[in-house]
């Protein structure tokens, strides 16, 4: 189970907004079916590794779609095999446990 972290901004674009791309990429996460979370910086997803890089590939086309010249894709991967109950909650519960514990 991997969880990964992207980022796709327009680059050339006339107007400084980018929240119609993030929407166009967004759409195309939503139909995936990969489970997902939108943050003000990125969109967390989690799920089998190979089906998250092929949709961040789609998703990276959708600002050219829309009319960007150029676009920047970051992508920062967490893929984690020793254990099967690697999520994204998991993932939070455990650091927020240690918070309340302190």
């Amino acid at each position: 189970m991997a969880i990964v972290e992207v980022s796709i901004a327009p680059l050339g674009t006339a107007h400084p907004s980018v929240s119609a791309y993030v929407a166009a990429c967004l759409r195309i996460l939503r139909d995936s079916g990969l489970k997902h979370q939108l943050n003000p910086m990125g969109t967390v997803i989690e799920g089998d590794l190979d089906a998250i890089l092929a949709v961040i590939a789609r998703m990276h086309e959708a600002p050219f779609a829309k009319g960007a010249s150029r676009v920047s894709t970051l992508i920062k991967i967490d893929d984690r095999r020793d254990s099967e109950s690697h999520s994204m909650q998991g993932k939070v519960a455990v650091v927020t446990k240690l918070l309340d514990d302190s």
